[in-house]
C-alpha cells in the first residue's frame, strides 16, 4: 500500500528541508531558484519553461511560493520532475548554499542523506 502525503514534496526528508529552507529565507534564496531555472532553461529551453509554467501556474496563487514568479516556477518544475532528480536538485541546491557560505545546521549532513 503506497503512503499518502500531505504535500507533493513530503516522501523526501531532503525536499522537505529544502522547502523549508525556501519558505523561511525567500528573499535570501531568490538567487538560488534563478540558478536552477538557468541550469533547466539551458537543458530544454526557455520557451519549454514558459510553456509548461503557464500550464501548471496556480489560479488563486494561495500557496507561499506563488507570490514570487521565480520561486513559483522553480518550486513548481522541482514538483514535477522524477524524485531521483528532486532528490539530486535538492542536493545541489544545498551544496550551492554551502559553497557561498550560508551555513544551515542539516546542510552539513547533505552527503549522508
Amino acid at each position: 500500500m503506497t503512503q499518502k502525503y500531505k504535500r507533493w514534496y513530503d516522501h523526501d526528508p531532503l525536499l522537505v528541508e529544502v522547502m523549508e529552507l525556501l519558505r523561511n529565507f525567500k528573499a535570501d534564496l531568490r538567487d538560488q531558484a534563478e540558478v536552477f531555472l538557468k541550469k533547466i532553461e539551458d537543458h530544454v529551453g526557455k520557451e519549454a519553461i514558459e510553456s509548461f509554467y503557464e500550464k501548471v501556474k496556480p489560479i488563486n496563487g494561495n500557496r507561499w511560493y506563488d507570490q514570487d514568479p521565480v520561486l513559483s516556477r522553480a518550486v513548481e518544475l522541482l514538483r514535477v520532475v522524477p524524485q531521483d532528480i528532486q532528490r539530486q536538485a535538492s542536493k545541489n541546491f544545498l551544496k550551492a548554499l554551502r559553497d557561498q557560505g550560508i551555513e544551515v545546521d542539516f546542510i552539513k549532513n547533505i552527503e549522508e542523506k
